[in-house]
């Protein structure tokens, strides 16, 4: 796949695909995460759709993605806060000029995805804004100080949700983030509840494991149509009879 470092602002920004694509995938990277982006495309390029996928660097990962300010939960660093000028330059620098360069449509598909604190901004950024088609965040920090609450009164806006979570990430210690696997649970049935297409799957091993492959995973699933043989076009659905129908290579 064409692969190009165009610099928008003032971050070099890693873009893959082409021209006229139906899809315009986000991802919020940090420095771990550029060495196995590669593997992460060549994965997401395993879907039959049409795409564009710009990887956007953030400098200080802990402040660029938190909603709000909080204090450490692990080590010294705490949580400066400062999501909404993330958002604010994906919106008003990054999607624009990916639009003019590339020829997108007015209308082209636009999915927020991350890992880890990257996953819980796409889920904020959702909050605020209808922008977005979908939202693919795989283990995302939803033990976040607050976070459950917040999105309680404002809503995620979007309506194809992919969540997912190492079946070890919530047998921690940190009594802080232990809150991950109840929490995404919860927030799984909520959105269910409102009627979105989501979905919750469960990874194999802790946060830390394939996280290129599962990302992957999470921006596929939402370019997917999620119908059954039954005739449910609901993801809830599908997901209780995933061994009766066709769904069943979305979870593999």
């Amino acid at each position: 796949m064409t692969v190009q470092t165009m610099q928008i602002g003032n971050r070099p920004c890693r873009i893959y695909g082409k021209a006229h694509a139906e899809y315009l995938l986000l991802q919020m990277t940090g420095e771990h995460e550029l060495q196995s982006m590669e593997n992460e495309v060549a994965a997401i390029a395993r879907s039959a759709h049409h795409f564009l996928f710009a990887a956007i660097p953030v400098e200080s990962w802990n402040d660029a993605l938190s909603p709000w300010e909080a204090p450490a939960v692990w080590g010294k660093q705490g949580f400066g806060g400062n999501a909404a000028d993330t958002l604010r330059f994906l919106t008003e620098q990054v999607i624009p000029t990916l639009k003019q360069q590339f020829e997108l449509s007015e209308n082209v598909k636009i999915i927020l995805g991350g890992y880890s604190l990257a996953g819980l901004f796409s889920l904020w950024a959702s909050t605020q804004t209808d922008l977005f088609y979908g939202v693919a965040a795989a283990s995302p920090s939803v033990w976040f100080p607050g976070w459950m609450e917040f999105e309680q009164r404002h809503p995620i806006q979007t309506q194809h949700i992919y969540l997912s979570l190492g079946n070890k990430e919530e047998h921690t210690k940190n009594t802080v983030m232990a809150a991950v696997g109840d929490n995404i649970r919860t927030l799984h049935s909520r959105l269910a509840e409102r009627g979105a297409d989501c979905t919750l799957e469960w990874n194999s091993g802790g946060h830390f494991k394939d996280a290129d492959l599962r990302t992957a995973k999470a921006f596929r699933w939402v370019m997917e149509e999620h119908a059954c043989s039954n005739g449910k076009t609901d993801i809830v659905h599908c997901s209780l009879c995933i061994h009766e129908c066709g769904a069943k290579d979305l979870w593999q």
